[in-house]
């Protein structure tokens, strides 16, 4: 499926591709507002063991510190998203791509060791540092600067891979009706745990009953969500 900008997104019904996101000036502000208010605070928290993670990054693998990479946000606009680098630098990216849209068209791959639904497991290209990275997700740090230049919000549905959308059956489309997110609503439901429809149905969810209140609620679940590791890769 071609990819293109979703116009006029808030008066289209969910079965023609997209979904009436729960959106006013008002709700607008006040997320925007806790976005920049905890982003600034998080920043300046955590620059000490951001510091500490590029350096543990630096001398386990050759490579930059922050891996860059294309993602489509809200109405579908193309940005960069920032993360820690956890994969050695320059490996292949196929058996990735081969993975996610197996995901997409309803087939689950073999995992090795089991392995959770959505991410793939035991995957050797990821470096020791890299693995630690993951589990404990330090390596979405760096997207509180896509946070701070308004391309994502702490909270919203998952920024995907361009190569993913063209793969995506219509009723997907409503994913973006609003900003891609840090965390969600599937992050602190199960995150790697759940299918990748289980995922679409609670970022459809989530976009419905948005709100400052919701966020906020979203934001206190993620915490122990991260610190226990629960559905982590």
């Amino acid at each position: 499926m071609a990819i293109e900008t979703i116009q006029g997104s808030e008066d289209l019904p969910f079965g023609s591709g997209v979904v009436a996101a729960r959106r006013t000036s008002g709700t607008d502000l006040a997320c925007r507002a806790l976005d920049l208010v905890l982003a600034i605070v998080l920043l300046a928290v955590l620059l000490p063991i951001m510091l500490l993670i590029a350096a543990a990054i630096r001398m386990d693998s050759r490579g930059p510190v922050v891996y860059r990479q294309r993602r489509l946000g809200r109405n579908l606009a193309p940005f960069t998203v920032h993360k820690f680098r956890t994969m050695r630098d320059g490996v292949d990216h196929d058996v990735h791509r081969a993975f996610v849209l197996a995901l997409i068209a309803g087939s689950q791959p073999d995992q090795p060791q089991g392995g959770p639904r959505f991410k793939l497991n035991g995957d050797q290209r990821v470096t020791r540092v890299g693995r630690l990275l993951r589990r404990t997700s330090l390596d979405e740090l760096p997207q509180v600067w896509n946070v701070l230049r308004g391309e994502m919000s702490l909270v919203g549905p998952r920024p995907p891979i361009p190569y993913e959308v063209d793969h995506y059956p219509p009723h997907w489309f409503g994913r973006f009706a609003v900003k891609p997110g840090v965390t969600g609503l599937w992050q602190v439901s199960g995150r790697c745990e759940l299918t990748v429809e289980e995922m679409v149905k609670l970022d459809i969810e989530y976009i419905q009953r948005r709100s400052f209140w919701l966020n906020l609620w979203i934001l206190i679940r993620t915490v122990p969500a991260v610190l226990t590791t629960r559905g982590a890769s």
